[in-house]
């Protein structure tokens, strides 16, 4: 293997795209979904894998391949052999979080290679962010030859971020949501994470409202044309289908179904006005890294998380 370059996939899209465009060298497909969920600080564990097992089956009804994942980190092993590795990972929350993890999964290996950064997003003369399977063969070429090296600062920056991602206090977020590093929409990615929590007003989190304003501005007719809508308005979130199921079928409390027809109830209405205060009423009770995102609230004047009164020590 030595030579050969060692290629860290966003998932199998992706994975299958490089293989049909002969980019040399070996693949590892990241998998999971850690925006979601509790996490730990080491990954290659056993806590690790069954505290992410549990979550995704009790949460989406999802088993993880086990002897799959441990096959696919397994191979890091041997990553010593390789002479580079390269990650390749999109502008979104969903990517970043992994991202996060992948690099410290990397550091905890001790390997002494360099490590690069593809990741999309902006591309010229688009008006839409871009994820990597989304791009042209010429487009992807391109950026595998603009990929940036990842500094020793930025794998620290990276591992620390992690750490905070599995602890308590994600207010220690804020120092580095304007801090300047490789990773480029790293402080997109951290702002649209506090924002996850429920708003101190409202109770919603900006995606929970996003939803809420496409079904009162748009033409709803069915939930599949508005998990479309969704999907292509959440910004840096980078969710997949079944989250946005999931947050839909949560706000079910604020919208009427009728046929051909979804609009909001009154409730969603005085939701979106942001008098009253939703957080329990919608029950999103996902856990992030190290956190209950219930146990907090966003105040978007300070870009700080404040513990909810009803969970003050």
């Amino acid at each position: 293997m030595n030579g050969e370059t060692l290629h860290i996939t966003n998932g199998g899209s992706l994975t299958n795209y490089l293989k049909e465009l002969d980019i040399s060298g070996n693949i590892i497909t990241w998998q999971e979904m850690l925006c979601e969920g509790p996490t730990t600080r080491k990954i290659n564990t056993d806590e690790f894998l069954k505290k992410r097992k549990a979550f995704l089956n009790n949460f989406y009804q999802v088993e993880i391949n086990e002897s799959e994942f441990k096959d696919e980190v397994g191979i890091l092993d041997s990553a010593k052999d390789y002479k580079e590795i390269v990650l390749w990972f999109e502008y979104d929350l969903f990517c970043h979080i992994n991202l996060l993890a992948v690099i410290k999964l990397l550091q905890d290996k001790n390997l002494d290679l360099p490590i690069y950064l593809v990741c999309s997003g902006r591309i010229k003369g688009e008006t839409q962010l871009k994820g990597l399977p989304e791009l042209s063969p010429e487009q992807l070429y391109k950026h595998y030859q603009d990929k940036i090296k990842l500094t020793d600062d930025d794998v620290e920056l990276a591992v620390t971020l992690w750490q905070i991602y599995c602890g308590k206090d994600h207010n220690l977020f804020k120092p580095y949501l304007t801090k300047k590093s490789s990773f480029k929409y790293l402080n997109n990615c951290l702002i649209a994470h506090l924002r996850r929590f429920p708003n101190l007003k409202s109770g919603l989190s900006v995606l929970e409202k996003n939803i809420l304003t496409i079904i009162k501005e748009k033409s709803i007719k069915s939930k599949n044309q508005l998990i479309g809508y969704v999907l292509n308005y959440q910004g840096y979130y980078g969710f997949g289908d079944m989250q946005i199921e999931r947050l839909i079928d949560l706000l079910s409390i604020f919208y009427i179904v009728e046929e051909n027809k979804i609009s909001l109830n009154r409730k969603g209405h005085v939701a979106l006005i942001g008098n009253h205060n939703f957080s329990y009423e919608i029950n999103n009770n996902l856990t992030f890294g190290g956190v209950n995102r219930l146990d907090y609230s966003y105040n978007n004047k300070t870009n700080n998380l404040i513990k909810t009164q009803l969970n003050v020590n």
